[in-house]
């Protein structure tokens, strides 16, 4: 007996990195998965149904919501996962990039969400999970425009889950710490010195490494699961201790 047997699961940012970890997890754990992203391969794969959506496109991302439903049959569980990266100080990203970011990672969560709160309610008790970062609440170098970002997606979690609670429809949140993702991957090929910037990354986790995908996947899962019933309004960090610990160097 998995935990999500016979649930219907969306994932969101589900084609690479957390997102995909999170759909195999769910569906090896007996959900029947749905996952939107960008570009997706055609049909069914791995257990999982593709749809392909873009979140600044409203239109879009009806069209697709509609048709993973259909498949679907349901829905008790959503995890909004999609969003982008974004580096630089406060001056050095103009007005096109915060909005196209925000446009990204804020308001593609509010559209993902509108269009599947008819299923989820009908289904309900349902779950909701959004990825935020420990930027949304850890000041970190070069990282202004992302970190409003997530530190945006905090706030719309507590939100929703104010608004959807007499739904019956719990609203979560993790903020990872630096994760082992393609994205950093490539954060990593662009450093002049990819190892020593890797090393650097790692060491600013108290844990003195990366986080892994399965380790926020395990955390998406728990907040989505029936053992967290009362469980909402609230964000799980997955940081190797990042956002509260200040530990000395082991001599």
């Amino acid at each position: 007996m998995g935990r999500f047997d016979g649930k219907r699961a969306l994932v969101t940012g589900g084609a690479s990195g957390i997102g995909l970890g999170t759909a195999q997890l769910l569906a090896a754990e007996g959900a029947r998965v749905a996952v939107l992203d960008r570009e997706v391969p055609s049909g069914a794969q791995g257990g999982l149904e593709y749809f392909a959506a873009d979140v600044t496109d409203d239109a879009a991302v009806r069209e697709a919501v509609s048709r993973a439903l259909e498949v679907l049959g349901g829905l008790e569980v959503l995890v909004n996962c999609a969003g982008i990266g974004a580096q630089g100080r406060v001056e050095d990203n103009d007005d096109a990039e915060w909005h196209h970011v925000f446009d990204v990672n804020v308001v593609g969560m509010v559209r993902v969400t509108r269009a599947c709160l008819p299923a989820l309610r009908a289904s309900a008790p349902g779950a909701i999970v959004n990825v935020a970062s420990i930027a949304a609440l850890t000041g970190l170098p070069e990282r202004a425009l992302y970190g409003a970002t997530k530190g945006a997606v905090l706030s719309l979690t507590l939100g929703m889950a104010a608004d959807l609670l007499h739904d019956g429809i719990r609203v979560n949140a993790v903020s990872p710490g630096t994760t082992d993702t393609p994205w950093v991957g490539r954060l990593l090929d662009r450093a002049q010195d990819p190892e020593a910037e890797r090393a650097a990354l790692s060491a600013r986790q108290p844990h003195g490494r990366l986080v892994s995908v399965a380790e926020v996947a395990d955390a998406i899962a728990y907040l989505a699961s029936p053992t967290a019933t009362s469980t909402t309004g609230m964000w799980l960090f997955v940081d190797g201790g990042m956002a509260n610990l200040r530990v000395r160097p082991q001599r």
